[in-house]
């Protein structure tokens, strides 16, 4: 079950990523931006991008994890041998993730 602490642990979290990725893309294009006429830059606008898919998966796996996880427990407890069968579940849950996490360095690779 998804508390509010989990909840409110998972999005300071996620925030502080993406705020993270906007201070950085922000002080790297600061001197092309004054150069240009002002404006955010397409770093930034990548940054923010690496933040978004970082801390969107952040979020889902959380939430899917936290729920597969309880229903897990709760189906190894009633037969021990569903084991195997439900943490692919857990697993496949824990690769969102990931697979926000290789998003995100894929775009901080481009700025």
């Amino acid at each position: 079950m998804v508390t509010k602490t989990n909840l409110l642990f998972t999005f300071t979290f996620c925030l502080l990523l993406f705020l993270t990725g906007i201070g950085v893309a922000s002080a790297e294009g600061e001197a092309a931006a004054t150069a240009a006429g002002g404006g955010i830059t397409d770093s930034a606008w990548i940054a923010m991008a690496a933040g978004i898919a970082m801390a969107g998966s952040a979020f889902a796996a959380s939430w899917a994890i936290s729920a597969t996880g309880t229903a897990a427990t709760g189906a190894t407890t009633e037969k021990p041998e569903v084991f195997g069968r439900v943490m692919i579940f857990v697993a496949l849950a824990e690769a969102i993730a990931i697979y926000g996490l290789l998003i995100s360095f894929m775009l901080w690779t481009k700025i």
